[in-house]
């Protein structure tokens, strides 16, 4: 039987992603047509990212699942028409991606490379940092991503501490949860990376109170979600220099808006939202894998909790 498969994503992606997951489909000899058009009564499975057109899933009732394309849903997951399983990205490329971001930017501030880059004028300064193994790092969110990136500091020497809503054990990483335990992982924090989903009650989880309980002068660094910072809150602290620096990759609006006092800010790094791409070799084989698993009535990967969020 020949099924369906709905790409709903942008033109752009679709042109990055239809020889990629034709290769994957002819490899496990799935049957299908692919493409960007179907009637939606005919749809086997949708291959979505959040900005598709695609926002009412009522008429694809023979639908068997939605393959998100990115790791993140809260775009789709209050989507009350959405009643058949949706999977987030979950990839090789997209957690490796993570880590050398994550790793690069935490290995900048702790050389204190930008000391060096910006005083080639001459003056002798000798600057010499301390030891991985005499920082604390936290990492806020301990998914894939952030018990990968953490191992990986781990395994520089860092100290590395790790908070998640729920009871985790990690191997290298000294696990926190709940409130209080929030707490305890930041204090005296000289790194915090920000790693948690989006969800309503992730947001705001660096503000005033916890950014006060880190080392003062730490860098916060966050690949997460724009919206687990207070802005305000961040901008006051860097002023003060209870922070240090802040690399921030994602935002509450994006592109970020050209006059956002972020681009201006000489205690503020922004990049583009580049931490953790989606790259089409390494995730057209995870979406194959998915619709596989689907028409063999195994168990989807990645599934996400639709009453968590993630």
């Amino acid at each position: 039987m020949t099924i369906n498969i709905l790409f709903s994503a942008s033109s752009e992606s679709w042109e990055k992603y239809k020889q990629p997951l034709r290769t994957e489909l002819d490899k496990l000899e799935i049957k299908c047509q692919l493409g960007p058009n179907f009637l939606p009564e005919v749809v086997d499975y949708i291959i979505y990212a959040p900005n598709s057109e695609l926002a009412e899933f009522s008429p694809f009732i023979r639908c068997k699942a939605v393959l998100n394309l990115w790791a993140g849903v809260e775009n789709i997951t209050g989507n009350t028409t959405l009643n058949i399983p949706l999977a987030r990205m979950v990839d090789y490329g997209l957690t490796q991606g993570m880590v050398e971001w994550v790793v690069g930017h935490v290995m900048r501030h702790h050389l204190g490379i930008d000391l060096q880059i910006n005083s080639q004028d001459g003056i002798w300064r000798p600057h010499v940092p301390p030891l991985a193994e005499d920082r604390i790092i936290t990492f806020l969110g301990l998914g894939v991503l952030g018990t990968s990136s953490g191992q990986a500091l781990r395994q520089l020497g860092f100290k590395v501490r790790g908070w998640s809503r729920r009871k985790k054990s990690v191997d290298g990483i000294t696990c926190y949860h709940g409130n209080d335990g929030l707490k305890y992982a930041l204090s005296g924090a000289d790194f915090v990376v920000l790693l948690l989903p989006n969800t309503p009650e992730t947001e705001n989880t660096l503000n005033r109170e916890t950014l006060g309980l880190l080392k003062k002068g730490a860098v916060v660094i966050n690949p997460g979600r724009g919206p687990l910072i207070e802005d305000e809150a961040l901008l006051e602290a860097l002023d003060s220099s209870q922070v240090g620096h802040a690399t921030l990759d994602v935002f509450r609006i994006e592109p970020l808006p050209e006059t956002h006092r972020f681009w201006s800010h000489p205690k503020i790094t922004v990049t583009s939202h580049i931490a953790a791409a989606t790259r089409p070799a390494y995730s057209a084989p995870v979406i194959v894998e998915n619709i596989r698993r689907g028409e063999n009535g195994e168990s989807f990967l990645n599934l996400v909790d639709r009453q968590s969020g993630y």
